[in-house]
Formats: structure tokens, sequence, C-alpha cells
């Protein structure tokens, strides 16, 4: 028998994980319900990922991708002249009020490698990719102080179902946020 020739199945497969994951959550999924869901062989989800970790370390790689869309999407984050709060307070307004359950997609893959070690490098891209962004705005310590405190807002958004609140995520933000230069009190007179 002649093998198909089907370029998309790998793409196909990582897709079909992260529906499972959607509705069933990571205790769901498994290569046989990736594979039912992808409408592929079994032996099609081991030939690609040989273990379920591979799996899942591809559908969290992909999740990642859609808040580095939102913010490419975004932009203004590099404009010294904006408002890095205000900026960070939009940017997760808007990927809140995209399509929620793929937000919380995303956060169950990223806190699934509390418990699979496999995941925890792809985990970290994400923080580390965006405090790589927010430090060509401000130092890396303040930097990785704000991904903290956004993914802190992002997810009692998610686990209590409450409202975004820009207006105070723009304000605790901001606290973080050092002032811009001209933003500064003077210090006294200017020097002559």
């Amino acid at each position: 028998m002649a093998r198909r020739h089907d370029p998309e199945r790998r793409q196909r497969i990582i897709d079909a994980a992260i529906r499972v994951v959607g509705a069933r959550g990571i205790a769901g999924l498994s290569h046989r319900s990736a594979a039912a869901e992808a409408d592929v062989p079994l032996g099609s989800t081991t030939y690609h990922f040989r273990t379920l970790d591979e799996l899942l370390v591809a559908a969290l790689r992909q999740a990642n991708e859609g808040f580095a869309k939102a913010i490419a999407a975004r932009g203004g984050l590099e404009d010294p002249r904006n408002d890095l709060a205000g900026e960070l307070a939009a940017l997760m307004r808007e990927w809140l009020a995209g399509d929620r359950t793929g937000v919380e997609l995303e956060y169950e893959l990223y806190l699934a490698a509390l418990r699979r070690p496999a995941l925890r490098p792809v985990a970290a891209e994400w923080a580390d990719g965006l405090a790589s962004l927010l430090a060509r705005r401000t130092d890396p310590v303040t930097a990785r102080a704000l991904v903290a405190l956004m993914d802190g807002i992002c997810l009692q958004v998610l686990l209590t179902g409450a409202a975004y609140d820009e207006r105070y995520a723009r304000e605790v933000l901001a606290r973080i946020v050092p002032p811009r230069p001209r933003d500064r009190p003077e210090s006294g007179p200017p020097v002559t």
C-alpha cells in the first residue's frame, strides 16, 4: 500500500491536541484522542510525537504564539514616547477580550509545566521573550516584574471570571514602571 503524502498532518495533530486540551483538559489528551480528533491513524501521532510530552511541547509552543501575535499586532511597546503601563494594560485587554477559551487553554498548557518538566523550557520561552521585549524600555529586573504582574492579573481574571479592569491594571503596572525622563520631577533648579 502506498503511503499517502500528507505534509500538513503534523500540524493537524498539533491543532487537534489543542482542541482536545481545550475540551477535556490535559488529562484528556492522549495519542489516541489526538489521532481521533485529527482524523489520522494512531501511528501518525506516535510517528510525529514519540511521547505525549513532545506533543504537549508543540501545542504549548503554538499556544504561545497567540500572545506574541497580540504583541506584534498592538505595536507601540518599543516606542519610548508611549506610556508603557498603558500599552501593557491595553494589550492585556485585547488579549483577554478575544477568545477566552483560547486564553484559558494557553494558561492550562503553561501551568502544565509545573508537573511536566519537559514543558518548562517552552513555558519559560514565553516569559523570557516578553521580558526581553520589555527590557528594551526598562531594565531586565523591572521587565521580569512586569511579566509576573501581567501573569497574575490575567490569571485572576480567568480564575474569578471577573471582567478585566484596564484602569486597575494600568495603575498597578505604572507603580512598577520607572517614570520616563520627562515625567520625573525636577530635583532642584537647573544648573547653569
